[in-house]
């Protein structure tokens, strides 16, 4: 039987699991509907695509490019695999999505070595964290520290301003290191901030990034964008002998070498015009930044209720579209039928809420009053 409040079909379920669990925004349907007319030709040669690279290029910068993918792991994946040297190693936060949530796929797929670095409250890694890890090189026993990356927003829903993004890629640099951008929620920070995407990311010295659309309204579409296209590892990058008679420049030799790296990494669409038409969509009229400020808002809102009840400790104000929070257990366990949220960290008690661009203001009135039903049941 279902417990009591349960939703009676799939219809009804509203979450604050993940921002996964909503579903696809109508003006991204319009444009994979728009691109669903007649043939077009396979792996990107189509103009849905090249329109995407216009549009890249007037966000990112002249130089910047996109390989759509199908999802946030193959986007590190691929982009990682382009950045770092066979004897190299990312450099990244303890708790990073690449280091706990990925399945091992950076190492097993990617081939990756990480050198997790513990942070502080906020998540954030900073030119001081990166010294120690520093130390290792031209020692030749070590693996040697290539990229430095960083998510934005970050696990726990802090947000990386242009400034701190500025500092850690000035630092990471000067080490001779590159710097990869984990844009799963690429415009919640964009909205958190109040600037443009290129600001803390080609303007700070972030040299790729990922584009995230599955968390924003779009289906299965992501990106990894190259906005240097001279960070490419040597080791990576296609040279004029690898095709013979054929000469190219810094750019178009690394989007030769990310193809081939997308490619072998199991992420190239053969239809990639309805991937391309998504994030195509996301990036029109500033339609992904909207949808994630509308999410930011709702995640304040909610903190701003839930903060009221009794029994209900928050661990920090929400910068993007997550809520952390402390609580009982079994208040927790007793939502969670009618609201599906996770657990963060079941010692301390504490947990995740996830708000998304179709949350709605009547869906944190119903869970608020749910969670206070639950919480005064156990006093």
């Amino acid at each position: 039987m279902s417990a009591p409040g349960a939703p009676t079909s799939p219809a009804d379920l509203r979450a604050f699991a993940s921002d996964n669990y909503a579903g696809v925004h109508p003006d991204v349907w319009a444009a994979m509907l728009d691109a669903d007319a007649g043939h077009a030709r396979a792996y990107g040669e189509d103009p849905v695509t090249a329109a995407l690279q216009e549009r890249v290029r007037a966000t990112f910068g002249e130089r910047a490019f996109a390989l759509p993918v199908f999802n946030g792991t193959g986007a590190n994946v691929v982009a990682l695999r382009a950045l770092t040297p066979p004897w190299g190693a990312v450099v990244c936060a303890g708790h990073a999505h690449i280091a706990t949530d990925e399945g091992g796929a950076p190492v097993q797929v990617g081939g990756l070595s990480l050198l997790p670095v513990p942070t502080g409250d906020d998540g954030k890694l900073t030119p001081a964290l990166l010294t120690p890890v520093l130390g290792s090189f031209g020692f030749v026993h070590a693996v040697q520290p290539a990229v430095v990356e960083i998510a934005q927003a970050t696990e726990v829903g802090t947000v990386y301003t242009a400034q701190e993004v500025r500092a850690l890629a000035d630092a990471a640099h000067a080490a001779g290191l590159s710097v990869y951008m984990d844009g799963a929620r690429l415009c919640n920070a964009a909205a958190a901030l109040g600037v443009p995407l290129r600001e803390f990311t080609t303007d700070a010295g972030v040299d790729a990034v990922s584009f995230g659309g599955t968390k924003n309204g779009a289906l299965g579409a992501e990106a990894v964008v190259v906005l240097n296209p001279e960070a490419v590892s040597t080791a990576a990058m296609v040279t004029d002998r690898d095709v013979p008679g054929r000469e190219r420049d810094a750019d178009s030799a690394a989007q030769m070498s990310l193809g081939y790296l997308r490619k072998s990494s199991m992420q190239l669409a053969s239809k990639q015009r309805y991937l391309s038409a998504q994030l195509l969509a996301l990036l029109t009229d500033d339609l992904g930044v909207r949808l994630a400020d509308h999410a930011n808002a709702m995640a304040r809102l909610l903190a701003e209720r839930v903060s009221a009840l009794e029994g209900v400790e928050l661990s920090r104000q929400p910068e993007a579209n997550a809520v952390f929070a402390v609580l009982d257990p079994a208040a927790a366990d007793a939502v969670r039928a009618r609201y599906p949220f996770y657990d963060w960290n079941p010692a301390t008690g504490e947990v995740r809420w996830m708000t998304s661009w179709d949350t709605s203001r009547e869906d944190v009135a119903g869970f608020t009053d749910a969670l206070g039903q639950a919480l005064a049941a156990r006093r």
